[in-house]
């Protein structure tokens, strides 16, 4: 009577128990790969999940790997049908004879553990192993013993942060499933009960007597003959074991750019990268992204003045309007993943490269100026509604000037001048045709992107000024910015990301501004970007300090000083008919001044990555296009 009572309270509170398990959710047994990022020729440039997993198909997975776990979980696998009252009575009998602990849980419970419920020790109660109980006498009804151990070692857990048996013989031997050799086999079906413990590295003893044992099992379930244990056991547990892995997940060369790739990713699709289990597919050219760290870190190509002074770059491919290459800064910490990008940042001023596309690019779309050759007067002026008056860099005056000759001269006036006429809401729409955007537009915005007066930009970075001169290139098509091509879901699905692609202004447009700012490297503000043989375009700027931070400037000059002009930054961006490269450059305190030679530095470094570029293609012309005539050396718009 007693026993029946026992076995029906045992039976009910089961029964009470199991009621409230959790839905069994094929996408939780499941486990997901890791998410891994690739670049332009599908090669990996990184794994970013926080679980490195890569998944193992049934038919890649060796008899004998199945042989080694089912002797040392679960023999009676292939019999039961999810709970093993066999293999529970065996437990009791053998925990109340001995001091040591065996489980009564079949592969099939750890499973549902693994995707359902906590690991944790004291998480194990009555209602969990009841719960878990219940689930796996349904699962093993509604999958096969051959999807279930799948999902098995797909899901454990192996140290190092390895999760799956297939990930785990990578990493450890450099191997596919199917070439490990018996020792190797029965090492990893042996760890997952305790991973760290088993560590090869870390424990090799503890590793080895845990191999041993699973090789024992084998032979006494008759899985593999005394012979083939003995020599597995006399294998060294070292054998074949490979060095282990001291890289960051994320390399330091790509820490900026796949930064971005991340961002875009979840802003697009909301996912999370790390949990996501994604193949990002990117536009970064590795070679490009690699040759761009070494101009930067390295003085095999630009003369650094120190360690301190910092550069960022974007380089945009302008057939596509791609990023195909973008580093954030020099002597950047190694130890940090996902650091400040200040390629993407808009803190500073661009200065005289906002010139062709908020002043002159619109009065040729709008109709303000007709030809190359216009005439625009260099003189005395003030901003328009103020008594302030506007000063050219060298604080002289040249007259009246054509428009081409203001833009090689980097003049202030005639470009304060053409945005007047301009008008600054049309300047406004135009530039925001082109992703630049600011909160509201000033008449000292044609010559800066200082939109707040205190000194921080708030439109312009390498990122934005590389893609809307990019629309210069091809001709007035702008692409937004983007790092991703596409993304590849965990079920196969391919979601395209990249932007459309819009018409910003008329090719005609793009076409003179192109041909000025030509000469702007051979017969302009700066010399030193001259490449033979090829064909590009690009424009300069400085930014300067008010009188308030002068003093303040100078005070931060360090050693012997020639009198030059001293300026927050210096940049340039320039473009070939196939990329478009943005260069800032100065210190990360903007108080610390660039002068002297430190001017030049921004053109250098695009000067050498653009030389590098170059040499991997063709280097085309830009063709004439349909509404613009050449007139006695000057370039007039017919439509």
């Amino acid at each position: 009577m007693l026993f029946i009572l026992a076995f029906s309270a045992g039976v009910g509170l089961f029964v009470y128990y199991a009621k409230d398990a959790p839905k069994l959710e094929e996408a939780k047994l499941q486990s997901k790969p890791s998410t891994v990022i690739y670049d332009k020729d599908g090669q990996v440039l990184a794994d970013l999940s926080i679980e490195k997993r890569e998944l193992a198909a049934t038919k890649d997975i060796p008899l004998a790997l199945v042989d080694a776990i089912t002797s040392i979980e679960d023999h009676r696998f292939f019999k039961h049908r999810g709970v093993d009252p066999i293999r529970i009575i065996s437990s009791v009998i053998h925990n109340t004879q001995n001091d040591s602990t065996q489980g009564g849980s079949t592969l099939t419970q750890q499973l549902i553990k693994l995707s359902f419920f906590s690991t944790k020790s004291e998480d194990a109660t009555i209602r969990r192993k009841a719960q878990e109980a219940w689930m796996a006498v349904n699962l093993e009804r509604q999958n096969t013993k051959e999807e279930i151990i799948t999902y098995y070692i797909n899901k454990t857990y192996l140290g190092n942060g390895y999760y799956g048996m297939l990930t785990a013989a990578k990493n450890y031997f450099g191997k596919e499933l199917k070439s490990l050799d018996l020792a190797q086999v029965a090492l990893l079906a042996g760890m997952p009960q305790a991973p760290n413990s088993y560590d090869p590295y870390v424990h090799p003893e503890a590793a080895k007597n845990r191999r041993d044992l699973v090789l024992h099992a084998m032979y006494r379930y008759q899985k593999i003959s005394k012979k083939e244990m003995t020599d597995a056991m006399a294998q060294p547990i070292t054998e074949g074991l490979q060095a282990p892995s001291t890289s960051k997940a994320v390399p330091s060369y790509l820490d900026n750019y796949i930064k971005q790739v991340v961002l875009e990713v979840e802003k697009k699709t909301g996912l999370d990268v790390n949990q996501a289990g994604l193949k990002i597919y990117t536009p970064l050219d590795n070679a490009a992204q690699q040759k761009l760290w070494d101009i930067f870190n390295t003085d095999q190509y630009v003369a650094f003045p120190d360690d301190l002074f910092q550069v960022a770059s974007t380089i945009v491919d302008v057939n596509s309007g791609a990023v195909i290459a973008q580093l954030g800064g020099r002597k950047q910490p190694t130890d940090v993943t996902f650091g400040t990008n200040q390629a993407v940042q808009t803190n500073r001023d661009w200065g005289s490269t906002m010139k062709p596309i908020t002043d002159y690019a619109p009065a040729y779309e709008y109709g303000i100026y007709k030809s190359t050759g216009d005439i625009i007067a260099d003189n005395w002026y003030v901003y328009p509604g103020s008594n302030t008056p506007v000063y050219n860099w060298d604080r002289l005056y040249q007259g009246n000037i054509t428009v081409r000759q203001a833009i090689w001269g980097s003049r202030n006036i005639p470009a304060i001048k053409t945005l007047a006429a301009v008008g600054l809401d049309k300047a406004q729409s135009f530039l925001e045709s082109l992703g630049i955007k600011y909160p509201n537009m000033q008449y000292s915005n044609a010559i800066s992107s200082n939109n707040n007066g205190d000194g921080n930009s708030w439109g312009a970075s390498t990122e934005k000024m590389a893609a809307a001169y990019a629309a210069l290139s091809s001709g007035g098509i702008y692409t937004e910015p983007y790092y991703v091509n596409k993304i590849v879901d965990s079920e196969g699905k391919e979601t395209n990301l990249k932007p459309t692609r819009t018409r910003a202004m008329k090719a005609s447009t793009a076409y003179v501004i192109t041909d000025m700012l030509k000469g702007v490297i051979t017969n302009g503000t700066m010399r030193n970007g001259i490449i033979p043989g090829l064909n590009q375009a690009g424009k300069t700027g400085t930014s300067n300090y008010d009188e308030s931070e002068y003093d303040k400037a100078m005070a931060n000059i360090d050693g012997y000083y020639d009198g030059s002009s001293l300026a927050p930054d210096e940049n340039f961006v320039g473009y070939t008919p196939k990329y478009a490269v943005a260069v800032w450059s100065g210190y990360n305190n903007r108080l610390t001044p660039v002068w002297g030679a430190k001017l030049n530095l921004a053109l250098d470094v695009y000067r050498e990555m653009m030389t590098y570029l170059a040499s991997t293609t063709n280097n085309p012309d830009w063709r004439l296009p349909e509404g613009v005539q050449k007139t006695d050396g000057e370039l007039k718009v017919t439509n």
